[in-house]
Parts: structure tokens; sequence; C-alpha cells
């Protein structure tokens, strides 16, 4: 088991940019596959973007591409998700989860962080 904990989490007006970071303890991130999942208020859970276990492949949803970036340091134990061209919909709690592969940890996540509050006004 790993344990995650998200940070960067803010306020930004439309258009900005933020990164935020999720960090594991216990098991070596390296040997998962690691994601960022947000909730809105008022709606589902939703996928937001995963990353294999040593960077090679990355999945974005829809609604992100092309504006937000998944990366990975295994030496830092870290998971980075670079938002730009915030829009006030991607308003939500974002969490960060890790898997086995990276299909896993895009639909089944095994573990969670806490979650961290985007907030982006018009």
């Amino acid at each position: 088991q790993v344990q995650l904990v998200e940070s960067g989490g803010r306020s930004v007006q439309a258009g900005g940019s933020l990164r935020l970071s999720c960090t594991t303890s216990g098991r070596p991130s390296s040997v998962y596959a690691m994601g960022w999942f947000r909730q809105a208020p008022g709606k589902e859970r939703e996928f937001v973007a995963a990353i294999s276990w040593f960077g090679r492949r990355t999945s974005y949803a829809d609604s992100v591409k092309g504006r937000f970036t998944i990366s990975r340091d295994n030496d830092k134990n870290a998971v980075y998700l670079q938002m730009n061209s915030l829009r006030p919909e991607d308003t939500a709690v974002y969490y960060c989860a890790a898997g086995e592969t990276l299909s896993v940890v895009a639909t089944t996540p095994i573990d969670w962080g806490q979650g961290t509050q985007v907030t982006v006004s018009s």
C-alpha cells in the first residue's frame, strides 16, 4: 500500500495555470502507475490523467487534453499535474491515485489521496 498526499490547489482566475503535486510514502512510487482524478460539487469523481510506472506512457481525459500534463519524478516519489488554460469548469477537488498499471489506475485505483481544492473563477 502507498500513502498519497496532494498539494498545490488554490484559487486562480480563468486562463491561469497551477501545478499540483502528489508525494508518496510507503512502497516506492516507481512500482505504481499514478493518476489524477477530480470531483466537482454535485458530480461523480472523474478521471483526469494517468502515467505509467516509468513515465513512458500517459493517458488524458478528452476535456483536459492539450491543457494538462502529468509527469513524475520517481527519485522524489512525486507525481505532478501541470494545468494550463484553466477554465471555471475545472473547479473541483483533485485526487491523486495509484494502481498497478496505467489501465488500472485510470479505472479502479487501489489507493487515494485526501484531495486538494482547485477553484477557477471567471
